[in-house]
């Protein structure tokens, strides 16, 4: 496991002054493109699905059967909300999501599913056009890094999305 420091208090005020500078560019960013990413994202998430397994199962304890199906419901996040800022984009489903984002979101997640609702929250912020801090479980941060890793390889700008791993208080 890859080690991941703890953020200090200096460095998440750092990375909120990136997030908020690279928010202008990435919420330019037309929908369709985001959505393009995100099914690139699912697409190598699907591709390296039992390094994934593997990450949770030593870092999360969980079984084998447990990690698969957690691997695909956060594939099946990144495709849903391309679909869905796709379909919003065509005017399909104008009411469905918000195709302009509103700045830096906060994603907290927990430990009990540290890559299906880690890459839901930050998948969903994303795709409307709003730059993420994600704070993973403390229990749980290597799974989340390389989550971000993927997405960054997948296109994601390096200052839409800051990962800020520490204890609970730190959230």
């Amino acid at each position: 496991l890859e080690p991941v420091a703890v953020a200090t208090a200096a460095e998440i005020d750092a990375a909120m002054r990136r997030l908020q500078a690279g928010f202008v560019a990435w919420n330019a960013r037309p929908a369709a493109a985001r959505a393009e990413l995100l099914r690139r994202a699912g697409d190598l998430l699907d591709a390296r699905l039992p390094e994934f397994c593997a990450l949770l199962v030593k870092e999360a304890h969980k079984t084998l059967g447990d990690c698969v199906a957690e691997v695909r419901e956060a594939v099946d996040f990144c495709r849903y909300y391309a679909e869905q800022a796709e379909r919003a984009e065509t005017g399909v489903d104008a009411q469905t999501l918000p195709l302009h984002g509103r700045g830096v979101f906060v994603c907290i997640s927990p430990w009990n599913f540290p890559l299906a609702i880690f890459a839901g929250q930050v998948v969903a912020a994303l795709v409307a056009g709003n730059t993420v801090a994600a704070k993973p479980a403390e229990q749980t941060p290597a799974v989340a890094l390389a989550f971000v890793h993927l997405l960054i390889q997948a296109g994601l700008p390096e200052n839409a999305i800051a990962l800020l791993h520490g204890p609970g208080e730190g959230g």
